[in-house]
């Protein structure tokens, strides 16, 4: 017999010696952040359910009329018949959401961003990425086979540098908004500002701000007062703030129809059913009309960072959803989550590859589906722990 050449029980047994293999857990049942997680009660910051919409009623009622009429698969792509009445409507009302001419609904955030890039640069083009950017966007720049710069984590003098040397026909910068793991926001204004006199294309990857920054929860750009910039192209998940699933790209007329003749994974790809689609669009008004929810995780933002005081750990500044909280090695942080659960709490270990070495954190995402009393009992626990 023939040997296996690539010995995979090896492989992994070096991931367990550094502490990086990953395991999945089965949820049997969910209650905003309470879940049955294998048979076990535990009070969850692992989600990106931000405003705690997923489960919402005007939701599931939406989906479920859809369902109803629509079926529960579009049975093709967006460019052949899988493009309905739902997925239509939705477009026109993200564009409008964000303040874009147009937008272009994807079936997630990853398809979205490693067709987009692409189909924006090729061979001969530049692109520009932040350090700390997303994986999807890290392998859409792989894929786009554009000329590749990365960029110190938002350091504008070295991004000017590099737009400045390069000659290549077309530019793009490529941005998280709020990135996943520090919880920051991007500098979209001086971003932008320097995509002007550089002569190129901002594309921002929104996953983490789309429903919760800005006026209604509009999105990051328009926080900080620049969602019409010309140059600027829009991403944004809705599986995470908007409770749902799938992705949109906005932005001007011409380069949305662009995108949508080029961009590999909307061409070639099953379009999302359109009982989510009908999900989106209720999700967006209860986005617009319900400013509590985004006030209380503000509050329970300043909650916790007023309750870490004196503990052995930093949390990252940041004020959104996302709350780094650094521990540095790989097994401390794995041993820190695991004393977590057992006292019923979730909280994810994030390890390298995911962010630096040395930089291993519980990632705590707070939601408005959490109570301020769900929050001190994390607080309490992490004291415990601590002693």
């Amino acid at each position: 017999m023939v040997p296996v050449s690539h010995d995979h029980t090896a492989r992994l047994a070096a991931l367990d010696a550094a502490s990086l293999r990953r395991t999945r857990r089965v949820v049997d049942a969910k209650d905003g952040p309470h879940l049955q997680v294998d048979g076990r009660a535990l009070l969850s910051f692992a989600s990106n359910d931000y405003l705690g919409l997923s489960q919402h009623p005007a939701l599931i009622a939406a989906a479920q009329e859809a369902a109803g009429r629509y079926g529960v698969g579009a049975t093709s792509s967006p460019l052949v018949c899988g493009h309905e009445a739902p997925h239509d409507a939705l477009e026109a009302e993200l564009a409008a959401f964000v303040g874009r001419p147009r937008a272009l609904y994807f079936g997630s955030g990853y398809l979205a961003n490693v067709g987009l890039v692409p189909a924006l640069v090729g061979r001969g083009d530049a692109v520009f990425s932040d350090a700390l950017n997303h994986a999807c966007l890290i392998d859409g720049v792989r894929l786009s086979r554009a000329e590749a710069h990365v960029y110190p984590h938002v350091d504008l003098a070295a991004l000017g540098e590099r737009l400045a040397a390069s000659t290549a026909q077309r530019k793009l910068v490529v941005t998280d908004a709020v990135f996943s793991m520090d919880g920051n926001i991007a500098p979209l204004r001086e971003l932008l500002s320097l995509c002007e006199q550089h002569d190129a294309l901002l594309m921002v990857d929104d996953a983490h701000g789309f429903g919760v920054l800005g006026p209604q929860g509009r999105g990051t750009a328009a926080h900080l007062g620049v969602a019409d910039a010309p140059r600027l192209v829009y991403m944004a998940t809705l599986g995470k703030a908007a409770g749902c699933a799938g992705a949109f790209v906005a932005g001007e007329a011409d380069t949305v129809e662009w995108v949508m003749q080029r961009a590999r994974t909307y061409i070639f790809a099953t379009a999302t059913p359109a009982m989510v689609a009908a999900a989106v669009r209720a999700s967006l008004k209860v986005i617009a009309h319900d400013e509590g929810r985004r006030d209380h995780v503000a509050a329970l933002t300043r909650r916790l960072h007023t309750g870490m005081a004196g503990l052995p750990w930093r949390l990252l500044p940041s004020d959104t959803c996302i709350q780094p909280l650094i521990v540095g090695e790989n097994q401390p942080t794995l041993e820190l989550a695991a004393a977590l659960r057992e006292r019923g709490l979730w909280v994810p270990a994030i390890r390298p590859p995911t962010v630096p070495e040395g930089t291993a954190r519980l990632r705590v995402s707070l939601s408005a589906a959490h109570s301020h009393a769900d929050v001190d009992r994390l607080l309490q626990a992490l004291a415990d722990v601590s002693t």
